[in-house]
């Protein structure tokens, strides 16, 4: 029948790694009857991936090895699942073996679609199309919004859920703050192109961003999705997503998030919902329909941004509501939707959006958050990542 545990964690991101983590520090008889399962070596703070794209930051201060990372007494199956038995409490392993479970935390992330978009496949990392949706990549951004002498700066946002909702953005300010410092912004034209209907969600942010726009002279046009990228001719082919008209951009620089998506063995599942994310409650993070199966993090289908913030408070809901079932308890703790989007608005100042699943204001300190602020850049740039190396991913934040 193959390895049994208490409970099985698929994905070593920061969700599957801060609830193993959280688990055996409330339960210390959990040691050895945790598993992690990941086939990767390597663990990424993407967060700073914009900082690294925008020249202020190293890419390799983002990276660690994944055996450092999973806690003691948590057992790394380093191995990728590929199928789901929940009425058996078994998983498959793509190495043909099986594993099975009491409780199964799916924590398994979400998938960058790169052929999505016709074309980016072919293009990215050369002829000026970059993304920092990729450690292979974003060093290439940087290389990109050095060389730049002018023309069109072209950003996007595309029409799928994506990890951090802000980024595509963020690095649209970088670049405009450079291009400013260097003398080449009157001779460029900085476009930031979304599928969204508005630059944020959150009615206090999106007025404080859209004075950001207005300022930088940031040409802002919504409702646009990228379906085509052309490198020859250097030219971007954008959807509008309620009339269909088609839009062609061209660019000396595209920076490009590209579509996202469920990871294909949860799409394809009997745990996945009709639009392929992991269906949970969204204030108990438990199955709708199997009980001990609980989900966090970008492969859920919780209603709010997919962020390592919202993380930080789904991973605690999961650990008490997987310790109450192990007691014979009902679930009882609860996740109101809090996410935080540490917007960058230029190198040194940035607009800390802090909210839950009703769209309010839930900020941490006591200040006006929607206001830009050095302090706030530096929260990012230097304190986050300390806290989340040290704190978050071993369980005591």
């Amino acid at each position: 029948m193959g390895e049994h545990y208490r409970v099985v964690i698929i994905g070593g991101g920061t969700a599957g790694i801060s609830t193993a983590a959280r688990l055996l520090k409330e339960l210390k008889n959990l040691s050895g009857e945790i598993a992690v399962i990941d086939p990767s070596d390597k663990h990424y703070y993407q967060p700073l991936w914009t900082l690294v794209g925008g020249g202020a930051a190293k890419k390799e201060d983002t990276v660690r090895s994944m055996g450092q990372l999973v806690p003691d007494g948590a057992v790394l199956l380093k191995d990728a699942a590929v199928s789901f038995y929940p009425e058996e409490n078994v998983i498959d392993l793509a190495d043909g073996s099986k594993v099975s479970y009491d409780y199964l935390v799916v924590a398994a992330g979400i998938e960058i679609d790169w052929g999505g978009i016709k074309g980016l496949r072919e293009s990215i990392g050369k002829g000026g199309v970059c993304t920092n949706y990729s450690y292979e990549y974003t060093d290439y951004t940087w290389e990109v919004i050095r060389g730049f002498n002018g023309g069109n700066a072209v950003f996007t946002q595309p029409a799928t859920p994506i990890k951090c909702g802000g980024a595509p953005q963020k690095i649209a300010y970088l670049a405009e703050d450079y291009f400013t410092q260097t003398g080449i912004r009157h001779k460029t034209n900085v476009i930031f192109a979304s599928a969204n209907p508005a630059i944020f969600d959150v009615v206090k942010y999106r007025k404080a961003l859209e004075k950001v726009l207005d300022r930088k002279k940031i040409d802002a046009r919504f409702l646009m999705n990228l379906t085509e990228v052309r490198p020859d001719a250097k030219e971007a082919v954008f959807e509008h997503i309620e009339t269909k008209e088609e839009a062609v951009i061209r660019y000396e620089m595209l920076h490009v998030t590209p579509p996202m998506r469920s990871p294909s063995f949860i799409r394809n599942s009997p745990i996945a919902d009709e639009a392929g994310w992991v269906d949970v409650h969204p204030r108990t993070l438990q199955h709708t329909k199997y009980e001990n199966i609980f989900s966090l993090g970008d492969c859920s289908n919780l209603p709010t941004s997919k962020t390592g913030a919202a993380i930080r408070k789904q991973a605690p809901v999961v650990t008490e509501n997987i310790i109450a079932m192990m007691k014979g308890e009902v679930p009882a703790a609860t996740y109101d939707g809090y996410t935080s989007c540490p917007l960058v608005t230029g190198y040194n100042s940035l607009i800390l959006a802090e909210f839950n699943y009703d769209k309010e204001p839930v900020e941490s300190f006591p200040i006006d958050q929607a206001k830009e602020r050095k302090s706030m850049y530096m929260l990012k740039k230097d304190v986050l990542p300390i806290m989340y190396w040290n704190g978050m991913l071993k369980g005591t934040l």
